[in-house]
């Protein structure tokens, strides 16, 4: 069973949310036979690679908070994200552009470390105050997973994974995905947003299940407490997110909001 996941390495609720999955995931009797997929998702394309200001300054510059405003934000990721033992030193983060970060992640891919590659990016920005957006540091955390540093420099030098980069993007565009995390399962459910692990467990299973019947019955969790609306998943389909409104339609605040983080 095939997961795909848009996400952004400075996304905190994607970090959260990856966690979540994990979590399902080791209780999940056919976890040996999922695959991860990993797609590109840029929060801001047009910040530039390493900041010169605060993450608290830049979040209140970028969605018209106050300083207090986003600074009391940063606190309740960090907490959330502490529940499940993830570490958001949010006063040392360097919130950066992620463009050459996924290209990074698409060489990692090729080496079967992807999921690594993630992993580690996301604990260099939110845990180790690391500009993920700054060549050097991406060519040493390459090394760091193992990546070959050759290959790791020509790709940073040049624009090799542009176009799969790109690629990810328009796909996340034609599914109507205008925040993430987003997770698509089997192509069947969609799971919008960093939800509670039983949701994720919940939706492992129906996927599960649904692999071996002939229904196209699927369902797409969200944030609301009425769970009962439900869309098939799909780069066809519109994708209906309960609380997040209908696939290409929806309407976000602009920022880290509930479980999710929106362009």
């Amino acid at each position: 069973m095939k997961i795909d996941i848009w996400s952004d390495i400075v996304c905190p609720f994607c970090y959260i949310g990856k966690r979540h999955l994990e979590l399902a995931l080791d209780g999940f009797e056919h976890a040996d036979d999922v695959e991860i997929a990993w797609h590109s998702f840029e929060l801001d394309p047009t910040i530039e690679a390493v900041p010169d200001t605060t993450l608290v300054e830049k979040i209140a510059a970028k969605y018209g908070m106050t300083p207090e405003q986003s600074e009391r934000s940063q606190e309740d990721i960090a907490a959330r994200a502490a529940e499940v033992g993830l570490e958001f030193n949010w006063r040392e983060a360097k919130f950066g552009n992620t463009f050459d970060a996924h290209r990074l992640v698409h060489v990692a891919a090729q080496h079967g470390r992807a999921t690594e590659a993630h992993e580690r990016l996301m604990r260099a920005y939110f845990t180790e105050g690391v500009a993920v957006g700054d060549t050097t540091e991406l060519q040493r955390l390459g090394e760091e997973i193992g990546l070959p540093a050759d290959d790791v420099r020509r790709v940073l030098a040049g624009d090799e994974f542009t176009q799969d980069v790109r690629a990810d993007e328009a796909a996340a565009r034609q599914i109507g995905i205008t925040g993430v995390p987003f997770f698509v399962l089997d192509e069947r459910l969609a799971v919008s947003g960093a939800q509670p692990v039983e949701t994720f467990e919940r939706a492992l299973t129906q996927a599960w299940r649904a692999r071996t019947t002939t229904s196209d019955a699927a369902a797409t969790y969200g944030a609301s407490t009425s769970s009962n609306d439900a869309a098939p998943a799909g780069r066809d389909a519109g994708t209906e997110s309960v609380g997040h409104g209908r696939a290409g339609t929806n309407t976000h605040l602009g920022t880290c909001d509930a479980d999710h983080c929106a362009i």
